[in-house]
């Protein structure tokens, strides 16, 4: 059956069933109803299914409502990210925002977003708080991160929030989905010089892991095998060159008690 002929049924060009089939348009739950009936899905198990998905991928992400100050390339992340069973990421610059506490959060965002109102503050540290809420919720995801010691040792907010910070550290390093490192100064220089970056995964087979590079205006999304592999390859050195998780505990301790 040509594209043509599908998209007849469902009063639509070729080129229509072309984006709808590479994700690049939404779509109508009548249109994949009438495309069922033509493909021959007849069992009304299987319908009612692939249905309840299409209703479910045109309903909008709680993030949406936060859309006036969030960025479009961002929404793309916190979609990913909401789906991810996991969830692998590098920071050297800031403790990761699925790590920060609340005092953290709102010091980083002011500090990023000099001149910004308090209500716009006030929904971005919002945004990052509820992201968090995935982590201790049904079906959380596993999280495993590796911060720079450095990303620890810069003082954000002042000695207050930084005491805050590493006692939520410790705090999310309990949980049973988190897994937490520290790559230390005496280690020198090591295989994730680039720069900060995350790999989501997801629970379906047949996607494909994604890389997410963010810069100062906007993030890459890197889903070629090849990519992806060279940034497995760096985060599984960092992994092994870091300190364990049960050391980072008691350098996180013994950072707290010199805030």
């Amino acid at each position: 059956m040509s594209r043509q002929d599908a998209g007849y049924v469902i009063r639509a060009s070729e080129s229509k069933i072309s984006r709808l089939e590479l994700g690049r348009v939404s779509f109508k739950e009548r249109d994949v109803d009438d495309l069922l009936t033509l493909y021959g899905v007849n069992d009304e198990g299987e319908r009612a299914s692939l249905l309840q998905l299409a209703r479910e991928a045109n309903t909008p992400g709680w993030w949406h409502r936060y859309s006036d100050v969030l960025p479009g390339w961002f929404q793309t992340y916190v979609g990913l990210e909401e789906s991810a069973a996991l969830i692998r990421t590098y920071e050297l610059q800031f403790v990761p925002g699925l790590l920060q506490s609340d005092g953290y959060a709102r010091a980083v965002i002011r500090q990023g977003n000099a001149g910004a109102a308090d209500h716009e503050i006030e929904q971005r540290v919002d945004l990052r708080l509820q992201r968090q809420e995935r982590l201790t919720g049904p079906e959380a995801p596993r999280l495993w991160a590796v911060l720079d010691e450095g990303a620890l040792r810069r003082p954000i907010g002042g000695p207050e929030v930084m005491r805050g910070q590493f006692e939520h550290l410790i705090k999310m390093a309990k949980l049973p989905n988190v897994t937490i490192q520290i790559m230390p100064f005496r280690f020198g220089g090591h295989a994730a010089e680039g720069g900060a970056f995350s790999i989501l995964r997801f629970p379906e087979q047949d996607l494909p892991d994604v890389v997410y590079v963010e810069n100062l205006t906007g993030a890459m999304y890197l889903d070629k095998r090849d990519d992806v592999d060279t940034y497995l390859q760096v985060m599984e050195r960092l992994c092994v060159d870091s300190e364990t998780p049960e050391r980072t505990v008691e350098l996180l301790g013994d950072l707290l008690r010199e805030a």
